[in-house]
């Protein structure tokens, strides 16, 4: 028979939500949900819960802010999921915790890991449910999954399917008695969060590094002194004339071969097919991106 538990669930962004759905949908009681507080939008006084909270809201689940209240809900075990803090030693000696961590640890131990597998040409990358400990994913490891990056797929779509295999792990994993968790093993390294200007396009840069900048769904350059964003484009090995940033038809120069625009977004506009925004601005000859 499967183990129920009753489980309390740290997480916070939109990823965190169908791993708590699928917890609950294997006979799990989440007795309490723990995430960040509402935060204050716009002008006004209007305020926006985190996707967890509203997600534990329509499922019932009372939620709280403050990840020292867990032990006061009478759980068996935490369930981190993407929560965005560390928990200290204190509160894990009250509750243990697993975390369903989105990398093949130790390789990418910290906030952004699907992003930096993205960024350093990863081929495969996976998922991991491991154990909570004081430190910054260094906890030993209960089961792992792997899952492949295919060559132009960008972030979103890479999340979700490690969300999907990531839901199926943790809830093979809770569905029995804790396994020994095996220490990690090799040299990590460190996914730091994406800092906003790795997000400009460098065009002295080569085309595949400049790709998976691409990859991330928020790259951007400018043209004419207007932000330009580029959501979509392939690396070719058609030579665009002139110095990196040229524009040559569709083809943008760059360090190393050129970048094809498929789809991009002008400050200001909606997204269009890049053929249609260059028809519209019609480029001067030899003119370039920043």
């Amino acid at each position: 028979m499967p183990t129920a538990r009753r489980l309390a669930y740290l997480g916070t962004p939109d990823m965190a939500v169908p791993p708590l759905q699928a917890v609950v949908d294997a006979g799990h009681q989440v007795a309490v949900a723990v995430t960040r507080p509402d935060r204050r939008r716009g002008r006004g006084g209007a305020t926006s819960a985190s996707p967890v909270k509203e997600a534990a809201e329509r499922l019932g689940i009372p939620v709280v802010h403050d990840h020292r209240q867990v032990a006061d809900f009478g759980v068996d075990l935490g369930v981190v999921v993407a929560y965005g803090r560390i928990i200290p030693a204190d509160v894990l000696a009250a509750v243990p915790m697993v975390n369903l961590h989105f990398s093949l640890l130790p390789r990418w131990r910290g906030a952004a890991p699907v992003e930096r597998a993205i960024l350093a040409g990863d081929a495969v990358t996976g998922v991991c449910v491991m154990e909570v400990d004081d430190g910054l994913d260094t906890g030993g490891v209960y089961a792992r999954a792997e899952a492949s990056i295919g060559a132009d797929d960008h972030l979103a779509v890479l999340r979700q399917r490690l969300v999907d295999v990531g839901s199926r792990l943790l809830v093979d994993v809770l569905s029995a008695p804790l396994p020994t968790a095996v220490p990690q093993a090799g040299e990590p390294t460190y996914a730091d969060k994406i800092d906003p200007a790795e997000l400009r396009l460098r065009w002295d840069r080569p085309a595949e590094q400049l790709h998976r900048v691409v990859r991330l769904d928020r790259a951007w350059t400018t043209f004419r002194d207007r932000r330009l964003r580029v959501l979509d484009a392939r690396p070719t090995a058609q030579a665009a004339g002139g110095p990196p940033g040229t524009l040559d038809g569709d083809v943008v120069a760059t360090g190393d071969g050129g970048l094809r625009l498929l789809e991009v977004q002008p400050e200001g506009k909606a997204a269009m097919a890049a053929a249609d925004w260059l028809r519209g601005i019609r480029p001067a000859p030899e003119e370039r991106l920043a």
